[in-house]
């Protein structure tokens, strides 16, 4: 296809983390670029088309940002949404003129089941066959997507004609773009990505409140997990303890990051990748179960994921015993 016109961009689903990818678009792509935004909430898109007079286009649904951008990215939460924002009759992308859609690229970067984004890109090739779709889920969190840092998981092998195209716009999101293979192989990488992650704040939690009760300051043992063996970027980043890490969301009141209920949602769907593929799985049953009941906890619901350090009745006033 012919390299499509990066000065028309759309963007569809502005929550958590694609208020803030819109945001580095508006700012770095130069100014005669239009970005044409829709979300099913008004006040995201009032917030940057204020903030970015002429530049960032309110529209009125998916099906109208299609048909004035030439590359579409979508960002939202769950498959029943992506199937609305691409195939819904009279307002998804795939309701759009076909001469609308000519060589347009459709990019999404949910994370989704892989059943849905197949059909998706199934229904796109028969009626559009001119504009192809690409999985590209991320990974980073709301603090990586708002340094820019964020990783993309792309659907396409290396030798993608489309691969250039589609690394110059997503580089302005995020720093690290990985083709997986072919369609869906971003999502299955994604999925093994968050169920891991899953694991690991679990597991994080789980270590940093026995140490507490052991006696030891999590500022401390953070610091020797980090220096030790079992160093990984959850304890580093987002730690689960508050108090340890200033800008991690535990420090905030588990307020921002990425939400409990959306870790339930992937890491089901990780396990649920697991069981189609006749992977075993160890872990993933008590995992699951942890991450539904803290979803279902007032205390932990709407909270980021590494509330579960919460749910396992972790010392969240361990100050009092080590000093501030």
């Amino acid at each position: 296809m012919a390299a499509p016109n990066i000065s028309k961009v759309g963007f569809i689903g502005l929550g958590a983390m694609g208020k803030h990818m819109v945001e580095h678009l508006a700012s770095k792509l130069p100014d005669e670029t239009r970005i044409y935004i829709y979300d099913v909430s008004s006040p995201p898109i009032e917030e940057l088309a204020t903030r970015y007079p002429n530049k960032v286009i309110p529209s009125t649904s998916s099906k109208d940002v299609a048909e004035n951008a030439t590359i579409i990215l979508s960002m939202v939460p769950e498959g029943k949404h992506v199937e609305a924002v691409y195939l819904h009759p009279e307002t998804g992308i795939a309701a759009a003129a076909p001469e609308s859609l000519h060589n347009k690229l459709l990019i999404d970067c949910s994370t989704i089941d892989i059943a849905t984004s197949l059909r998706v890109k199934d229904h796109i090739a028969t009626h559009h066959a001119t504009t192809p779709f690409y999985d590209a889920p991320v990974s980073g969190g709301t603090l990586g997507a708002k340094a820019g840092t964020i990783a993309f998981f792309l659907g396409c092998a290396k030798t993608e004609q489309n691969l250039p195209y589609i690394t110059e716009i997503l580089r302005l999101m995020g720093s690290k773009i990985i083709p997986c293979g072919g369609p869906t192989s971003g999502l299955a990488a994604k999925l093994c990505n968050n169920y891991l992650s899953g694991l690991i704040a679990i597991a994080s939690s789980e270590a940093l409140n026995m140490g507490i009760r052991a006696g030891l300051d999590p500022r401390v043992l953070s610091d020797v997990i980090s220096a030790g063996t079992a160093a990984n970027a959850i304890c580093a980043d987002y730690n689960p303890c508050p108090g340890v890490v200033d800008k991690a969301p535990s420090s905030q009141g588990y307020e921002g990051g990425f939400k409990v209920q959306l870790m339930k949602k992937d890491f089901g769907l990780a396990v649920d990748l697991a069981r189609g593929v006749g992977a075993r799985l160890v872990l993933g049953g008590i995992g699951l179960e942890t991450y539904e009941a803290a979803a279902e906890d007032p205390e932990c619901r709407d909270r980021d994921s590494r509330v579960v350090y919460r749910f396992l009745g972790g010392d969240e006033e361990w100050k009092g015993r080590f000093g501030g």
